[in-house]
């Protein structure tokens, strides 16, 4: 299939749903809201990327990042409508790998 056959929006959902982490991330945040070391504890990434993974997400607008103003602060990481509406396709995909993905 060449380049010009590919549905251009297509092809940048499955770049975002397919780089290293950000599929994880989003099955994390389908739970609530979380905070940076909840996610980090969850998933065996380092803070460096999962930061980095959290930057590409916020800027895609799948996830928000809400400051609150405590002492100390507390940073929350949470889903937007766009992001909440990957669930389907999150959850379609595990229901499908619970049910054809085996561990030789």
């Amino acid at each position: 299939m060449s380049d010009s056959e590919l549905c251009p929006k297509f092809e940048k959902g499955m770049q975002l749903l397919s780089k290293r982490w950000n599929g994880f991330i989003i099955y994390q945040l389908l739970s609530g809201p979380q905070r940076f070391g909840e996610i980090q504890s969850a998933l065996p990434i380092s803070g460096r990327l999962l930061s980095e993974r959290l930057k590409d997400l916020e800027e895609e607008g799948i996830v928000t990042r809400e400051v609150f103003p405590e002492v100390p602060v507390r940073v929350e990481y949470a889903l937007t409508d766009k992001g909440r509406a990957l669930e389907s396709i999150i959850r379609g995909l595990e229901k499908w790998a619970e049910s054809w993905v085996g561990l030789e």
